[in-house]
């Protein structure tokens, strides 16, 4: 079975390409240029080199494949990507899998696929999109929303290790707000999992949320990080503090206080997240090795 794969060189899209290879699928990756041709292919894809906005070449990809997962999603690309992989597959009852994003869905203590949207201005543009995937007939469209994917250093949790720590006695990791904010969070590789699950199995409209249930504190987060850097104490800062030194739109999806189970992903697709906490992540994992840049 042939997939038609986004994203392929990224965070998750590296881990996405390496399940699907594993599990023996054949995948076309679309990448931009050559060095990323040269990346999948060493991977064991075939390398598809062209713009995720030229129609006909996505239409004519996606009618070629099983179907298609995509990574890639970005607000000056997807309505053309999309419409264009739609064509491609109209009618044939092939798997397409979109990427939404957790933040779409704004503070929640419970964020499920049918949450009501509530995004801050970073991620507004996402709901048009997804809505088009999910309102298509004669394809099995699905979206996958990642919470904050982790692992291997990488992503999102170093905005908490890089924070300003201060110097001798006044040393202490600054958090993100007071820090009493829940992140909903995801291991890449579990995620990963839940990608192929989608596409093998998920049901035509369906939003699988990609969180595996544990909801740390920005500030849980932060002191697990101060750990492991060997600083003895958190310092909250205020909300506009963070909006100063991260960036207003960027930090107002930080500051969002959200939890999620992911159990419609559990129980539909038998998909089994166990992937090492972020927390452990922090504490002893890939991001304790790494040395945060003071401010």
């Amino acid at each position: 079975m042939s997939i038609l794969l986004t994203g392929a060189t990224g965070f998750i899209g590296s881990s996405v390409l390496s399940r699907l290879l594993d599990e023996g699928y054949s995948v076309t990756a679309l990448v931009r240029d050559r060095a990323k041709a040269d990346t999948v292919e060493d991977a064991g894809a075939t390398a598809l080199i062209g713009d995720a906005t030229d129609s006909d070449l996505i239409a004519r990809a996606a009618r070629e494949s099983d179907g298609v997962i995509h990574l890639a999603s970005a607000e000056d690309l997807d309505p053309v990507f999309i419409e264009a992989v739609l064509r491609g597959l109209e009618g044939s009852g092939k798997p397409f899998v979109h990427t939404g994003g957790i933040w779409s869905y704004g503070s929640n203590a419970d964020i499920t696929g049918d949450s009501p949207a509530d995004p801050p201005a970073i991620t507004a543009w996402r709901g048009a999109t997804e809505a088009r995937v999910l309102a298509v007939d004669g394809i099995r469209t699905a979206v996958v929303v990642p919470s904050i994917v982790y692992g291997r250093g990488t992503g999102i949790p170093n905005v908490i290790v890089d924070a300003p720590r201060g110097e001798g006695a006044r040393a202490a990791l600054r958090t993100i707000g007071d820090g009493s904010q829940h992140w909903a969070t995801v291991h890449v590789d579990d995620l990963a999992a839940l990608y192929v699950l989608a596409f093998e199995n998920g049901d035509a409209g369906a939003v699988y949320i990609g969180a595996n249930g544990t909801n740390p504190t920005v500030r849980e987060l932060s002191e697990a990080a101060a750990e492991a850097a060997g600083i003895a104490a958190v310092e909250a800062e205020s909300d506009d503090e963070s909006r100063k030194r991260l960036g207003g739109a960027f930090a107002d999806a930080l500051l969002l206080d959200q939890e999620a189970s992911g159990s419609k992903a559990r129980i539909d697709l038998g998909w089994e997240p166990n992937g090492p906490s972020l927390v452990e992540e922090l504490t002893s994992g890939s991001y304790a090795s790494r040395e945060g840049a003071a401010a």
